[in-house]
């Protein structure tokens, strides 16, 4: 699904559930019609709000009867309805489309609608998807720098590493990652690097990768997700010139997420790699934990998201010893759709100094939200 599809279809989505479907309470309202509303289920809500846009089965009724042009959703397409949080539709609901530079048509209703009521209708629509194989959408948490999540994505994006202390080298690397199907994903590694050799620098291509991962487990209830993968390095870098490694190697990992009370969360994140044709004693065991808490302005406006990443890295040789670095970091939104981030951070040796310290800066695009330049 190309980046205009996804746009498209995020903007109805949302934009179905609070166009003219839904007419406002006059100020009139009597408490009674209050009460009752307040009684009333996600389907009640619904039938009585949304039917006569998007139908009973939640596809959409057509443009000859809702009289306009906005392509409506499918709610019973699980990639759609599945691929963010709740919080991101209560914003525009609560806001109207200018909470996520959407057409500016949708009106907002968070003056006429509880949180409570529209909570049932979000959880309602959510109903629509019939395959419980999709992870919930508040199941995708944001991304550390260097810990992987365990949600599969639709995301592009680029890390640059350069060391504080011996800036010798600039590692940057563009990830690409396409979800499959419920519960896969696959990504592309493109590392581009800088290494100082004497007075000259060597630019160019460093180690390709290709990984898979799948979710192996999830409770939206509890609000956990694991998943399992593996990645192939293949040495595509010139070791001569300090920009790759001459071997192939196999990382297989595990990842997993925990959703904790108010906005706060956590990854772990472990994996081995296995330098191929060469002795076990050159494998390396590595862990790594990113827990952080996202924070809105205003509620509904831009997230920041503060992270802290420990780190850990050992090599299998006999009486290697492990290394242990804190990577403190914060993440940010840029487009008020929230498809668009950008991460910044400092990881730092706690032990085995001097070893320098490393600053991390990344770029991050939700393509499937929308196109790098929509959403501002």
């Amino acid at each position: 699904m190309n980046a205009m599809n996804g746009a498209s279809r995020w903007c109805a989505s949302v934009f179905v559930i609070t166009l003219t479907c839904w007419i406002p309470a006059s100020t009139a309202q009597t408490t009674t019609d209050s009460e009752n509303r307040a009684r009333q289920t996600g389907e009640q809500l619904y039938e009585a709000a949304c039917t006569a846009c998007h139908g009973p089965d939640g596809k959409g009724m057509p443009r000859s009867v809702v009289g306009f042009d906005t392509p409506l959703p499918d709610f019973s397409d699980c990639e759609f309805s599945t691929s963010e949080s709740d919080r991101q539709w209560r914003a525009t609901i609560h806001l109207g489309g200018r909470a996520r530079a959407l057409d500016r048509r949708m009106p907002a209703f968070g003056d006429a609608l509880t949180d409570q009521e529209i909570d049932r209708v979000v959880d309602y629509v959510h109903r629509f998807c019939r395959d419980r194989r999709w992870p919930h959408g508040n199941l995708n948490l944001p991304r550390a720098l260097l810990t992987e999540k365990a949600f599969p994505e639709n995301e592009a994006f680029v890390v640059s590493a350069v060391p504080t202390r011996y800036t010798n080298r600039v590692d940057t690397q563009f990830v690409y990652e396409h979800r499959i199907g419920a519960r896969a994903q696959y990504e592309v590694t493109v590392p581009f690097n800088a290494a100082r050799a004497g007075d000259t620098w060597n630019r160019g291509l460093g180690d390709v990768g290709f990984a898979f991962k799948h979710a192996v487990f999830d409770s939206p209830r509890g609000g956990s997700l694991f998943a399992a993968g593996g990645e192939v390095i293949s040495p595509t870098g010139k070791e001569r010139e300090f920009l790759g490694n001459r071997l192939t190697v196999l990382e297989p990992f595990g990842t997993f997420s925990q959703v904790l009370p108010h906005e706060s969360f956590v990854h772990a994140h472990v994996g081995l790699e296995i330098p191929i044709n060469v002795s076990t004693e050159n494998n390396d065991l590595f862990w790594r934990v990113a827990a952080g808490k996202t924070f809105a302005r205003g509620r509904w406006g831009r997230a920041w998201s503060p992270m802290v990443e420990v780190l850990g890295d050992r090599e299998m040789a006999f009486d290697e010893p492990v290394l242990w670095d804190v990577l403190p970091q914060l993440q940010v939104t840029l487009s008020r759709r929230q498809h668009v981030r950008m991460s910044a951070g400092l990881r730092v040796p706690v032990n085995l100094r001097p070893r320098s310290s490393t600053a991390l800066v990344s770029f991050l695009w939700d393509w499937y939200e929308g196109s790098l330049f929509s959403g501002w």
